[in-house]
C-alpha cells in the first residue's frame, strides 16, 4: 500500500484559500470638523430626499435612463455575471450526447488477408469529458475569485450611478449659477447703457465732462464683454448637462438653486465602508485572496475523468442491436514534478497581488475619508462666506443708493457712482458663485458618503 495515500486522503477536499479578514479602516472614527456638529437624518440611499427641486429630479431621472456611460457600466455588470457563471459551471461535469462514425483504410501489407480493408465503427454514447475532481479546491477558488470580481463590477456600477447623480446635480447648479450671473450682467448692461446715454446728454448740456462720458462708455463696454463671456460659459454648461443626461431636457428659463439640502454630517466614519467603490475594492481583495488558493492547489495532483456509455457497432444498422452496449472509463492523474518554477512564481504573484489589493482597499478608504472631511470643511466655510457676502451685498446696495442720491444732488462725481456700481455688481456675482459652491457640497457629500 502506498504510504502517501493516507496523507492524500487527509488533504483531499481541503481548500488552500487563506482565511479572509477585512483590514481595519485606517481612518479616525469621527470627521475632523471645525465647529460643533449635530446629528442629522441620513439619505437612506434615496437621492430624492436630498435633491428636492423638481427640475433637477427630472434631469437625474433622464440621466439614469439615457446616459451612455451608465449603460456601459450596466453592461459590464452583465458581462461579469456571465463570466462568473462560466466559472461556476466548471464545478459541475459537462454531459454530452455524441454520435460518430470512424472509418479507416488499412493497406494489404498491414493485415493478414493481404488485401486493403476499410474498417468502420459507429458509436452513440452519453459521456463526460475531462471533468476535474476538485480535491484541492482549485476550481472552487477560481469560482470564488470570479464571483468576487462580479460583485466588484456591480459595486463599481453603483459607484458610477452615484457619481452620475452628483455630476448631474453639479452641472445643473453650474447652469443655474451662470444663468443668474448672465441675467444680472444683462440687467447691468441695460443700466449702464442708460447711464451712458444720460451722461452723453449731460455732456451736451455742459454738465458733464468728456472724462465722465469715457468712464460711462468704458463701464458699458466692460459689462457687454462680461455678458458675452457669461453667455459663452452658459452655453457650455448646457452642453455638459445635455451630455450627462444623454437626451434633450427642458430647463426653466430662470432656474434657481432652491432650498439648500440638509446633510447628515453627524454620521460616523464607518459609513464609508458602505461606499460602492470601497465595497468594490474589498471584493477585489477577496478575489486576490481566492487566487492564492488556486495557485497553491496547482502544486498537487490534478485528477480528471472521461466517462462514456452507449452503443458501438461496425455497421450503422447494428448500432442499437442487442449486445452492442459499450462503455469507457478513463481516469487521468497528473502530478506536477518539474515546471521550471512556474507554480511557485504563480503563488508568489498571487501573494503580491493580495498585498496590492490590501493597500488599494486601504487607500480607497483614506481617499474617501479625505473627500468627506474636505466637503464638510468646505460646507462650513462656504456657509460663513455666503453669510458675509450677503451682508456685503446689502452694504454695497445701500452705498449705491446713497451715492446715487448724492450724485443727483450734484455733491458726488460720476466716477464715485461708477465705482459703487462696480462694487455692487462684483458682490452680487460673488453671492451667486458661493451659493452654487455651497449647493455643490451637498452633491459631493451624497457621492462621498455613498448615499448613506
Amino acid at each position: 500500500m502506498n504510504k502517501s495515500l493516507p496523507l492524500v486522503l487527509l488533504i483531499a477536499g481541503c481548500s488552500f484559500i487563506p482565511p479572509y479578514e477585512r483590514p481595519a479602516a485606517p481612518v479616525p472614527q469621527a470627521w475632523p470638523v471645525q465647529g460643533a456638529v449635530s446629528p442629522a437624518p441620513s439619505f437612506n440611499g434615496d437621492w430624492r430626499t436630498l435633491f428636492t427641486d423638481p427640475t433637477l429630479q427630472r434631469l437625474i431621472d433622464l440621466a439614469l435612463e439615457h446616459n451612455r456611460d451608465l449603460m456601459i457600466a450596466v453592461a459590464r455588470v452583465d458581462e461579469a455575471r456571465a463570466q462568473a457563471g462560466q466559472s461556476r459551471a466548471d464545478l459541475f461535469p459537462t454531459v454530452d450526447v455524441g454520435v460518430q462514425e470512424q472509418a479507416a483504410r488499412v493497406p494489404g501489407d498491414l493485415n493478414a488477408s493481404g488485401r486493403p480493408v476499410i474498417n468502420r465503427r459507429f458509436d452513440a454514447n452519453l459521456g463526460v469529458a475531462a471533468f476535474e475532481l476538485d480535491f484541492w479546491g482549485r476550481v472552487a477558488s477560481l469560482e470564488t475569485a470570479s464571483r468576487a470580481n462580479f460583485f466588484a463590477s456591480e459595486f463599481a456600477q453603483r459607484a458610477f450611478r452615484l457619481s452620475l447623480i452628483a455630476d448631474v446635480a453639479n452641472a445643473y447648479y453650474s447652469l443655474v449659477e451662470l444663468d443668474q450671473r448672465a441675467r444680472l450682467a444683462e440687467a447691468t448692461v441695460q443700466s449702464r447703457a442708460e447711464s451712458r446715454e444720460l451722461v452723453a446728454k449731460r455732456r451736451e448740456a455742459g454738465l458733464a465732462s468728456d472724462l465722465d462720458f469715457l468712464a460711462a462708455d468704458g463701464a458699458y463696454r466692460t459689462a457687454q464683454a462680461e455678458l458675452a463671456n457669461l453667455e459663452r460659459q452658459k452655453a457650455a454648461a448646457k452642453n455638459a448637462l445635455r451630455l450627462l443626461v444623454g437626451t434633450e431636457a427642458a430647463v426653466p428659463p430662470a432656474p434657481t438653486f432652491g432650498a439648500l439640502p440638509e446633510i447628515p454630517v453627524g454620521l460616523p466614519s464607518e459609513v464609508l465602508l458602505n461606499r460602492p467603490d470601497i465595497l468594490a475594492a474589498e471584493q477585489k481583495l477577496i478575489a486576490a485572496n481566492a487566487n492564492i488558493g488556486a495557485a497553491r492547489a496547482a502544486f498537487f495532483p490534478k485528477i480528471a475523468l472521461t466517462v462514456a456509455a452507449g452503443s458501438a457497432s461496425a455497421a450503422l444498422s447494428g448500432l442499437f442491436a442487442g449486445g452492442s452496449g459499450a462503455w469507457s472509463f478513463v481516469p487521468v492523474l497528473k502530478w506536477p514534478l518539474f515546471d521550471g518554477g512556474r507554480s511557485a512564481a504563480n503563488e508568489e504573484l498571487a501573494e503580491v497581488r493580495k498585498v496590492i489589493a490590501v493597500a488599494d482597499y486601504e487607500k480607497t478608504i483614506q481617499q474617501a475619508f479625505r473627500e468627506v472631511a474636505d466637503l464638510l470643511a468646505a460646507r462650513e466655510h462656504y456657509a460663513r462666506q455666503l453669510e458675509a457676502l450677503v451682508q456685503a451685498e446689502a452694504a454695497q446696495a445701500e452705498r449705491l443708493r446713497r451715492v446715487e442720491a448724492r450724485q443727483r444732488a450734484g455733491v458726488s462725481s460720476y466716477l464715485e457712482l461708477l465705482d459703487a456700481q462696480r462694487e455692487l455688481f462684483a458682490a452680487q456675482q460673488a453671492v451667486i458663485s458661493v451659493r452654487r459652491a455651497l449647493a455643490a457640497t451637498a452633491a459631493g457629500l451624497f457621492k462621498a458618503t455613498g448615499g448613506a
